[in-house]
């Protein structure tokens, strides 16, 4: 059983969507979640989280894998290169260079390491554009998954994410129930019994078209166009934040 997890990556990773202020950086997230159970399991097990939103494939490995290594985890999970996939220009066979390389030195200190892939969102208009490059993405983890023995959860193949009752108004991160269902993979790929349980929604809501233009159009004043801005301006969401859980330490119950 695992006694020392650190987390790496970005917002996903963090937990952002999951609002909860009483944690640092006022989220919880599906990494917390699968601490919690770990902690249940074994009384010296130790956890850092050291995601930072809005980072980029190169950022999060140049900021958080020397750290990482030097707390000589037992489990790692690394998820970066999303925010890269949603810049205009990306070259991922050079990201999955990198990813690649890092991955191989984690997984050479012995730790069980999880990577994921990308969401398949083919049901939202912005993220069906980048439906592609996702997919060319997902193949290049999966090889170095493949190389490295690392375990994989397979974010593209569960279907229920497709169901924006599991995201935040943003669109852009999974909520509670969202996070919810990744605990809950990534508990299962690791193979540790646990009493979390999916949310049952039931049939998803068909919206008139009337509805479904003015929330598109909300989320487009309230979202989008505050994100392509600080995209513009040279602006991180991350740029004021720091990683919650920057060093080893129990979880709390």
């Amino acid at each position: 059983m695992s006694k020392r997890l650190v987390a790496l990556g970005d917002s996903f990773t963090e937990g952002v969507g999951d609002d909860d202020p009483g944690r640092p950086n006022g989220v919880r997230g599906w990494a917390d979640r699968v601490a919690e159970v770990l902690a249940t399991r074994e009384p010296d097990f130790r956890y850092a989280n050291l995601a930072i939103r809005g980072r980029l494939l190169g950022q999060v490995l140049s900021e958080q894998l020397e750290p990482a290594l030097a707390m000589d985890p037992d489990l790692v999970t690394l998820y970066a290169g999303g925010n890269d996939l949603m810049r205009p220009k990306v070259d991922i066979d050079a990201l999955a260079d990198e990813y690649d390389k890092a991955v191989a030195r984690l997984t050479e200190t012995g730790a069980t390491v999880v990577l994921f892939t990308g969401v398949d969102g083919v049901e939202d208009p912005l993220f069906r554009r980048m439906r592609g490059r996702t997919a060319i993405y997902n193949e290049h983890v999966r090889v170095i998954a493949a190389r490295h023995g690392a375990r994989i959860v397979d974010l593209w193949a569960m279907r229920q994410l497709r169901d924006r009752r599991l995201w935040s108004t943003d669109r852009l991160h999974l909520n509670a129930l969202g996070h919810a269902e990744v605990a809950i993979a990534v508990l299962d790929v690791l193979q540790v019994p646990h009493e979390l349980t999916p949310a049952a929604l039931g049939p998803r809501p068909v919206l008139p078209v009337r509805q479904q233009r003015a929330e598109n159009l909300r989320w487009a004043r309230e979202h989008a166009l505050p994100w392509i801005g600080r995209r513009l301006r040279g602006e991180s969401s991350g740029d004021t934040v720091g990683p919650k859980r920057p060093a080893l330490a129990p979880v709390e119950s």
